[in-house]
């Protein structure tokens, strides 16, 4: 007999219906956009598989130029890091004379720290020991001999495992008592899509386009009091070199939002991915831990801080190996232990990776056999990324409707696209729209503004600067020809 959850089907047998379906499932989870994988890649994807199974486009291949994936786009490994993963995965090869020994004695540290000598172990939860004090002694460093203890350091399954343990550990409360996250506009869509899933309040601050993306204190102090109506902001998170806007924060800026952090006693989370890709003139990167400690103990003594780095960005690019770290300062005694709790949930991070970390913090150094070649493929990768950043400015602002900031740092331009009124009436997401009608034409992947979010009124897409030079100089041309084409086209 049928009940209420199940149905005859045709040839007389009774199925039940789904246990988990679109109604019965967890609804924050439908409220999940990652525009960076969205339904432009996923069209591309398709479009790839039609152009391999013979279907004639106008053009002969998909460029993917939606995702700072360095070495889908040809970038080539650093050879030292490499050669030490390769030993850590096949011990055998330390018997061979085809590796240098400082490569060796690197991996042999890593395999010594690893269970039964294998990076297919497990690790301790917070990640190897030793590497965590090789990232402790990198940080201090990076900020001029400021203290890090290897006990606040956490590696991390890339930095956005570490961003989303934050947030998990910061939202909590129900309706006007809910929290309450600040992120800024434009922004990485990881933000508000782990915000959207733990059902917290997505609080935006909206980052100045006429003063080359820089951030505003008067829109933070604007946007903070206007939340505070209707939820309890606790956490503010910048992302610097930013992501998609490609602005590098000045030291003065950085001091604001700290104050501003301290005064309205809000969490800082740094996502500080894109700190070795600095290339504007006059630009440096200044990490926050270093400027809380210079404006003392008023603020360091006080103010909370979670800090992200990851091995898939800066000269590295390794995104695959799924490599990272968080510092987090002045975190509550009994809240660390919660974290501590919460990452060995999760077991440890891929062994790899964490291996990949250390390389990174622990490069080789000035008379050891890797150290010319390492800082030649070093500079010459950054060199790279610092030319191209200046040749996508340069083209793109020669597009009459389409204007480009400096792109000072990380790994993208994000322009803004003037689009012809007709266009904009047709269209629900007329960004949206422009792209989809620009891979369909030209076989390029870009991702419209709106999946970062933008003001009102305004349109933009977000382009990576890592394809190889001649193909971003064919890519550009493309864009400079589909935008003409497009405008006459609505206008």
């Amino acid at each position: 007999k049928a009940t209420s959850t199940s149905k005859m089907t045709e040839n007389g047998v009774f199925s039940r219906d789904k246990v988990l379906t679109i109604d019965t499932m967890n609804p924050t989870v439908k409220n999940v956009e990652y525009a960076v994988r969205g339904p432009i890649v996923q069209r591309a994807m398709q479009i790839e598989k039609e152009l391999r199974e013979g279907v004639k486009k106008p053009f002969t291949e998909v460029i993917k130029a939606n995702i700072g994936d360095a070495h889908a786009m040809g970038q080539q490994p650093i050879t030292f890091f490499r050669q030490v993963l390769a030993l850590c995965s096949y011990p055998e090869l330390l018997n061979e004379n085809m590796f240098p020994e400082d490569a060796k004695n690197r991996a042999r540290r890593i395999l010594q720290a690893c269970g039964g000598g294998s990076v297919g172990a497990y690790s301790a939860s917070q990640g190897i020991d030793c590497v965590r004090q090789d990232v402790a002694r990198y940080i201090e460093r990076r900020d001029g001999g400021v203290p890090c203890d290897p006990d606040n350091v956490y590696l991390t399954t890339g930095a956005s495992d570490g961003i989303v343990t934050m947030l998990k550990l910061l939202v909590c409360g129900e309706g006007a008592s809910r929290t309450g996250v600040m992120i800024s506009i434009p922004q990485y869509p990881l933000y508000s899509a782990a915000l959207a899933e733990l059902g917290a309040v997505q609080i935006n601050y909206y980052l100045n386009e006429e003063k080359c993306w820089s951030m505003d204190l008067s829109e933070l102090e604007s946007s903070l009091a206007e939340a505070r109506k209707h939820c309890n902001p606790k956490a503010l998170c910048i992302i610097n070199p930013g992501n998609p806007t490609g602005q590098v924060q000045s030291r003065q800026c950085i001091e604001d939002v700290i104050r501003f952090a301290a005064k309205e006693r809000l969490f800082l989370m740094a996502d500080e991915v894109y700190q070795d890709n600095v290339y504007a003139e006059g630009c440096q990167f200044h990490s926050f831990k270093k400027v809380l400690f210079e404006l003392g103990p008023e603020y360091s003594d006080n103010v909370e801080l979670a800090s992200f780095h990851s091995t898939s960005k800066c000269y590295m690019g390794e995104c695959g190996f799924r490599g990272g770290y968080m510092e987090v300062i002045n975190m509550d005694a009994e809240v660390q232990a919660q974290l501590s709790k919460l990452v060995s949930v999760r077991l440890c991070p891929p062994v790899p990776g964490q291996a990949l970390m250390d390389l990174v913090v622990n490069s080789p150094q000035p008379g050891e056999p890797s150290h010319i070649t390492f800082m030649k493929e070093r500079t010459a990768t950054l060199s790279l990324l610092a030319e191209k950043a200046k040749l996508t400015e340069q083209i793109l602002n020669t597009v009459p409707g389409i204007t480009c900031n400096p792109v000072q740092g990380a790994m993208y331009s994000f322009p803004n696209i003037s689009l012809p009124e007709k266009s904009i009436k047709e269209a629900k997401a007329p960004d949206m729209f422009y792209c989809m009608k620009l891979l369909e034409e030209t076989g390029i992947c870009l991702v419209p503004g709106s999946g970062f979010g933008q003001k009102d009124g305004t349109y933009h897409f977000r382009m990576t600067i890592l394809p190889p030079t001649d193909k971003l100089k064919i890519l550009l041309a493309k864009v400079k020809e589909f935008h003409q084409k497009f405008t006459q086209q609505y206008s």
